[in-house]
């Protein structure tokens, strides 16, 4: 995709050499630096990352590297050839063969066993009796020192997700492996929803180009069995909804696709703290649709939902600085803000894959004069560009200080739509590395994920 009309190859290729470099150093610092001088920056044995040295192979190592290479031969190609339709049904399925095999390279229990700790939602979940109590005596239990306080991720997020947990338990899908598949599943469907959106915002071209790096990276090993990879689904979907709000010529679908989003976008921020900052994006989306009219409906509905909970007995403003006390009082305290401050953007750039730097690097190369940008590169630049900046907020905040590799997922996606503003050679180079990288890096580290 060509961004700027005045911005020559070459420099688009050296902005693309620095910015993978600067990934790459930044990952390299974020590993050595603690280890060679003994620097206790407080993550699990593997900083930057939540994540244990442990060399492996397993069920999914043959078909990861099957797919791995089938991919890096045929991808590119795919997504700018295939008719639409069967390009999105097929986003999803090679997503899904892509997630589950990376997951099964730790076999069977690979595919979701870690929800079954005590720090995750599913054992709450499973205990819950009484909806609207458990709404009433959440912000009590936040507390560490509370009588009965929440485990950490239960006491980490809003209610609602456990609420989710909740919902699956009562249909019969409560044990582990169950939920590890609806997780899977609706992990998979996270490019989908950012194609779509980037077709309805006119941008069929760039959604072509990025699909390849949607859909399969480092980040699926987070993405397959981690609550925050459903989080980052959901949330895909509520701003795709929003697309459609905001592309729409027809006002019912307006209507209706607005309160959708914010009924969506609203829970989200019901799912964790940090998903208001999905906000940026939002706005981004209506910015590149040329349309507020979607606005006000889906900001009320969204109010409605936050209100809800709030009438139920869980206000969100009354919750956060009680969580803000509980988290400073834990790991928080210890973990230094002079390494996470970058080390989260190592760690960032492990789960999104190191050519995220050189993506963003060309998209500032190209987008220096505004007035050349091309409509589709305008998209591009807002999306990445607010996801960039509700990550940036995230990390200065200091309310993210490590396993941002999970707890930004729902904010990758939206990053590596950058990556339709590198070179043809670039992309299909870059594509090997990224899967690559992501094979090395679930076969070398335990990450829990």
């Amino acid at each position: 995709m060509k961004g700027s009309g005045t911005t020559s190859t070459s420099a688009l290729n050296r902005a693309a050499w620095i910015g993978l470099a600067v990934a790459v150093v930044l990952i390299a610092a974020a590993i050595l630096i603690p280890a060679l001088t003994g620097w206790e920056v407080w993550a699990k044995h593997f900083p930057p990352l939540h994540a244990e040295w442990a060399p492996r192979l397993g069920p999914g190592t043959i078909p990861a590297i099957v797919i791995a290479i089938i991919a890096a031969r045929y991808a590119t190609d795919a997504a700018a050839r295939l008719p639409w339709r069967r390009l999105v049904v097929s986003a999803f399925v090679a997503g899904l063969l892509w997630l589950a095999s990376l997951a099964l390279v730790d076999g069977p229990s690979g595919l979701g066993a870690i929800l079954e700790s005590s720090y995750e939602y599913l054992p709450t979940a499973r205990a819950i009796t009484d909806v609207p109590a458990f709404l009433r005596e959440f912000i009590s239990r936040i507390p560490a020192d509370s009588p009965d306080n929440w485990p950490t991720h239960v006491a980490g997020h809003p209610p609602g997700a456990v609420l989710f947990f909740w919902v699956l338990v009562q249909l019969g899908l409560g044990s582990w492996q169950a939920i590890g598949v609806v997780a899977v599943l609706a992990a998979s469907t996270t490019p989908v929803a950012v194609l779509i959106t980037l077709r309805r915002l006119g941008a069929e071209a760039p959604a072509r180009a990025a699909a390849p790096f949607l859909v399969l990276g480092p980040s699926a090993i987070w993405m397959a069995v981690s609550a925050d990879g459903v989080f980052a689904a959901i949330a895909a979907w509520g701003l795709c909804l929003l697309a459609i709000a905001g592309t729409s010529r027809s006002r019912g679908t307006t209507v209706i696709g607005a309160i959708g989003a914010g009924f969506v976008l609203g829970y989200c921020v019901m799912l964790s703290y940090g998903l208001v900052l999905l906000g940026a994006l939002a706005v981004a989306i209506l910015v590149a649709s040329r349309n507020w009219r979607p606005l006000p409906w889906a900001a009320g509905t969204a109010a409605a939902v936050v209100l809800g909970f709030a009438a139920g007995g869980f206000a969100w403003w009354s919750a956060y600085p009680v969580l803000v006390e509980r988290y400073w009082d834990g790991i928080a305290t210890r973990r230094p803000f002079g390494y996470w401050v970058w080390g989260n953007f190592a760690a960032l750039s492990v789960s999104a894959g190191p050519l995220m730097g050189s993506a963003i690097a060309v998209v500032i190369a190209s987008g220096r004069r505004v007035r050349d940008w091309t409509s589709e590169h305008r998209v591009v630049v807002l999306l990445s560009g607010a996801a960039m900046a509700s990550v940036l907020l995230a990390d200065l905040s200091q309310m993210s200080k490590g396993e941002v590799e999970r707890i930004w997922l729902p904010f990758i996606p939206w990053i590596l739509v950058a990556t339709a503003t590198l070179p043809e050679r670039w992309r299909r180079y870059g594509l090997i590395g990224q899967l690559g990288f992501a094979v090395l890096v679930q076969h070398l580290l335990f990450t829990g994920w």
